[in-house]
């Protein structure tokens, strides 16, 4: 099974953000954007385990005790760069919270043999890949220039920047990430109370 921790949107939220989608996604047409329904903020990405690994980490992520937060949707960029882009993100606004828990996340998940992230939590909302092999937010020695968000980024330059709103998150849950044809498939299969 192949899983990962994150965080749900609002739907007002989520709706706002594919009125955008909409308005931009054809100024970069070889881009793979998110569907809407899909959109979520990671905390953690674990990828493949067996069923018997799946229960522990739900017992290891029970044991959180993190403070709800206020989580802001504002704003836009690019993961590495702008010209070497392979992400298009909006950006998350909130205290220091959101990077608590995702250090939690880490830290409970790493007691189970599971690895250490290797840097430091970049709260974003992953919108649309253009290309290349990851989405790493780090710069790689391969990078070059990326012309799948070269019109995209013209365009957002003439607009205001964006504000999608402002949630408050009181759950983070573990997903099931199920690949098909048409992208990834996400259910829902444990929520965690945040307080």
């Amino acid at each position: 099974m192949r899983v990962f921790i994150a965080l749900d949107i609002d739907d007002g939220i989520r709706q706002r953000i594919q009125r955008f989608i909409e308005g931009v996604s054809g100024f970069a047409p070889d881009a793979r954007w998110v569907r809407p329904e899909s959109l979520h903020v990671t905390l953690k990405f674990i990828g493949e385990k067996a069923i018997e690994s799946v229960e522990e980490i739900k017992r290891a992520l029970s044991c959180i005790r993190a403070q709800s937060m206020e989580v802001t949707f504002r704003g836009y960029g690019f993961f590495p760069t702008a010209k070497a882009a392979r992400v298009f993100w909006v950006g998350i606004e909130s205290g220091p919270q959101l990077a608590s828990l995702a250090q939690a996340v880490d830290e409970a998940t790493f007691a189970l043999g599971l690895p250490k992230e290797d840097h430091p939590f970049t709260a974003h909302l992953t919108l649309a890949r253009g290309g290349g092999r990851s989405g790493d937010p780090r710069g790689r020695k391969d990078d070059a220039p990326n012309k799948n968000f070269h019109r995209l980024r013209g365009k957002l330059a003439a607009l205001p920047t964006p504000d999608f709103g402002t949630m408050a998150a009181r759950e983070f849950l573990l997903y099931q990430s199920q690949l098909s044809p048409g992208g990834s498939r996400y259910t829902k299969i444990a929520r965690f109370a945040l307080l």
